[in-house]
């Protein structure tokens, strides 16, 4: 089975959202039909970022990693900016 670990950008403000599923494309429509609470204010959302593992233990090590300080800074340094060339 593959682990999918994503990082999602809300459209309406910028701001990332880091998890991990088995089923990556469902999972971006639950969270941009509303299905998920933390999510359904900040519609719609684009997938910025993904990493595939293996094993869900590897899975939840890199989601949590991803929400640490040197985590964002790495996601900062991997994802562009709109518009952005290089």
């Amino acid at each position: 089975m593959k682990y999918y670990v994503y990082v999602l950008k809300s459209k309406k403000d910028g701001r990332l959202y880091k998890g991990f599923t088995t089923r990556l494309k469902d999972r971006i429509n639950e969270h941009n039909n509303g299905k998920t609470k933390s999510t359904k204010g900040y519609r719609p959302w684009e997938l910025v970022y993904c990493e595939i593992f293996f094993t869900e233990k590897e899975a939840i090590k890199r989601e949590k990693y991803f929400k640490t300080g040197s985590g964002r800074e790495f996601l900062k340094s991997r994802i562009r900016p709109r518009g952005a060339t290089e």
